[in-house]
């Protein structure tokens, strides 16, 4: 059944005609109909096919369910003039202009406002060619498409609408209509006003034939957009004159710094300008919303299939500690010299602390295999970002963050994705604002998290109710700037990285017992870290190897802090084979090789003070506790419920969903080891750790297993599936239709 029964285009172009055809083709219409100035475009289009029929612009769009204008943006007022006496009762009106503002202004101006069913719209689509002999029904596949509903849109209209271009092939966004026209005037009509000038420019040279016949690739590529429509992009940038202008005035100014540095040989600026490009480019398609770095908006849903039984084998390194890798980028940034990382975990949270330090101004070389050389700016150093600062679904960041700008001398924003938007940041924000820190957090104490700049921090003691590392780092990072000592007291042990890389960068951290304290005014001195592999990836490796008969694997080069091996310790306990070699100390961190082969596993009563010294791993736990003999019991888990997801439920959930029976109880679970793991469909709710908790549990499963919702496995672990797969996991991944 089509999703409209007429559709009426009024222009018969490039983009109407691309999008007639793939409506008409595709079965999304029931009829479309033309008109356009032109009738021999609109004859060529019946003869093509593109559209069933034309005629005048009144018959066409009488009766029509489905109106879009597709004319120059500057012909908007006119055509819906002309189209106003003969608009349905509850039509659809649309439009595909690269300006929204003036198509909302000539709204009021002809219709008397702004309905609820009037969408409009733009494709992120184009070609070098144009007329409807240029039309092609995949125009739009794999491209973006953005609508700017207003904020009583009707739901029916804007679902139909966006079921209609997800039906030609695009992905589409929603924004304000403000929004899209300062974006694009940034990321679309810049660009197209630089290419035209640089080619008219060198065009009026007198040796321009010379510089024309020995262009370089790159120069070609670039002016292309040069051959654009004159006429069409006349019209945008007389209707989006606002926004244009305040973004060449603040190219301008970039530019004539550039300048400036070049004069000087000034190389630090340029570098630093540079590479925090050359990163922006990176993730360039990423780059639409306005947000330092996001996570592909292209990016599909991805499902894990994962066929039973198996074994384990190998000598494998997993990737780099994630919570080192943040902190190292935090430090070697406020630090005095140039910081050399290796084994830099390159996962978006990571990659998501490191773009938000070149937002502030910071020269990051890299990160390129693992190692990244940071240009430190000093404790006073950091530049205000031109935007929020966007840090993904990483928690660890965002609460780090939190502390190091709550003395900086400028405001900030701290943002993240869905995900992390739920989370709880009140515990890091109240005694911040103890110390005398202005914040302000969403609604329930969530992001985001709006931190006013120059205010005068005081040290303060802090028992902290609950034992978080991040809690504790925030308020240590927030004391190197405040006045006096600040002291952070946990009732039990948590992760010390902060620590132990405070010292490694030369600035001392007391430590007595449950307490550590910091003084402020210090300063950082660069240095070298070699990060260590993150032991939190290798759990589920170490728990594989354990329940998987005839498993022997190698682990390379493991972080062993002593506040991180909770999962080592509770597997032995178990009776797990784990055994320990070549241990030593690199950068402050100590490290080992871990071989682990199968055994048998019972069930036990975790120790409450391991808790806190395995709270990630958790979830692969619940794996090996199932595959245990006997009943294993976790109390004290509280913060687990806090975490991406609930992992306490979302894990009880999914183990029913495989037959697997537990009892949850307020701060832990209880777990019969021993019942049989089947086949089934398992939500992970995008929590990285649940989908490759269930990735393990297939080695015991009797039938696949299929976990939804996997995309975030990038996120801590990238190149699981490889890895696990080179082990003997029998997964696969696959984009969800």
């Amino acid at each position: 059944m089509p999703l409209f029964d007429r559709m009426a285009v009024i222009g018969l172009g490039l983009i109407g005609g691309s999008l007639a055809r793939a409506a008409r083709e595709s079965g999304l219409v029931g009829q479309v109909l033309a008109a356009d100035r032109s009738e021999d475009e609109l004859a060529r289009g019946t003869e093509l096919g593109v559209i069933d029929g034309y005629g005048p612009i009144e018959e066409v769009v009488s009766g029509a369910d489905l109106v879009v204008v597709a004319v120059p943006v500057r012909a908007t007022h006119e055509v819906l003039e002309q189209i106003r006496p003969f608009l349905a009762p509850g039509v659809v009106l649309t439009d595909v202009g690269s300006t929204k503002g003036s198509f909302v202004a000539a709204l009021h101006e002809v219709l008397g406002g702004w309905s609820p069913r009037v969408i409009p719209g733009h494709p992120i689509a184009g070609s070098e060619k144009n007329g409807v002999s240029a039309a092609r029904a995949d125009l739009f596949a794999d491209h973006k498409v953005i609508l700017t509903p207003p904020e009583d849109v009707d739901a029916d209209a804007l679902a139909r609408l966006t079921s209609l271009w997800q039906g030609c092939g695009a992905t589409v966004l929603t924004m304000s209509v403000a929004r899209h026209d300062e974006v694009l005037a940034a990321t679309s009509h810049l660009p197209h006003l630089i290419a035209f000038s640089l080619v008219d420019t060198l065009a009026g040279e007198d040796q321009n034939m010379e510089i024309f016949r020995y262009a370089a690739g790159g120069f070609r590529d670039f002016t292309r957009i040069a051959a654009s429509d004159p006429v069409m992009w006349h019209d945008i940038f007389l209707s989006n004159r606002e926004a244009v202008l305040r973004v060449i005035d603040h190219f301008n100014d970039d530019l004539a710094q550039l300048r400036d540095a070049i004069d000087t040989q000034d190389g630090d600026s340029l570098l630093r300008v540079f590479s925090r490009a050359r990163a922006a480019r990176n993730h360039f398609s990423k780059m639409l919303s306005g947000q330092a770095y996001v996570t592909d908006m292209s990016q599909k849903p991805v499902r894990f299939r994962l066929q039973p039984g198996g074994s384990v084998t190998g000598d494998i390194r997993v990737p780099g500690d994630k919570s080192i890798s943040h902190r190292s980028i935090m430090l070697g940034a406020l630090a005095d010299g140039i910081t050399e990382v290796e084994g830099f975990l390159e996962g978006e949270d990571s990659l998501a602390t490191l773009q938000a330090f070149r937002d502030m101004g910071v020269t990051i070389e890299g990160p390129e295999n693992g190692h990244v050389r940071i240009h430190g700016v000093g404790m006073t150093g950091l530049q205000a970002p031109r935007g929020p600062l966007y840090l993904g679904n990483s928690g660890t960041a965002m609460r780090l963050f939190t502390g190091l700008l709550a003395a900086q001398p400028f405001d900030s924003e701290l943002t993240g994705d869905a995900s992390l938007s739920r989370r709880p940041m009140g515990r890091v924000a109240d005694p911040l604002r103890a110390m005398g820190a202005v914040i302000d957090t969403g609604e329930g104490g969530t992001p985001p998290l709006r931190i006013r700049g120059g205010q005068k921090l005081s040290g303060i003691h802090y028992d902290m109710p609950v034992a978080s590392a991040q809690v504790k780092s925030c308020l240590l990072l927030a004391g190197l700037y405040a006045d006096g000592m600040t002291s952070v007291h946990e009732p039990a042990p948590t992760r010390d990285h902060t620590e132990r890389m405070l010292e490694g960068f030369g600035y001392h951290v007391h430590r007595n017992a449950a307490t550590a304290s910091v003084n402020g005014g210090g300063r950082l001195t660069a240095g070298a870290i070699d990060v260590p592999a993150d032991i939190s990836s290798a759990a589920f490796f170490l728990v594989a190897a354990s329940i998987a008969e005839g498993s022997d694997l190698t682990l390379r080069h493991v972080g062993m802090n002593p506040t991180r091996t909770g999962v080592i310790n509770i597997l032995k306990l178990m009776g797990a084979d784990i055994e320990v070699s070549s241990q030593r100390e690199i950068g402050g961190e100590p490290v080992a090789d871990l071989r682990v082969r199968s055994a048998p596993l019972r069930g036990i009563d975790i120790p409450e003070d391991q808790v806190p010294l395995a709270i990630d791993e958790f979830p692969v736990l619940f794996v090996a506790a199932t595959c245990a003999e006997g009943r294993t019991v976790l109390h004290g888990a509280e913060e687990l419920r806090v975490k991406e997801s609930d992992r306490i439920q979302v894990m009880a959930d999914g183990l029913r969903a495989v037959g697997v029976e537990t009892t949850v109880t307020p701060d832990g679970i209880v777990i019969d080891g021993g019942q049989t793991i089947g086949g089934g469909v398992v939500d992970s709710h995008g929590d990285h750790r649940i989908a490759m908790a269930f990735a393990v549990a297939s080695l015991r499963a009797t039938g696949e297993i299929q976990v939804n919702d996997c995309a975030n496995v990038a996120t801590s672990f990238p190149g699981f599936v490889e890895l696990a797969r080179q082990t003997g996991i029998r997964i696969d991944a696959q984009e969800e239709q």
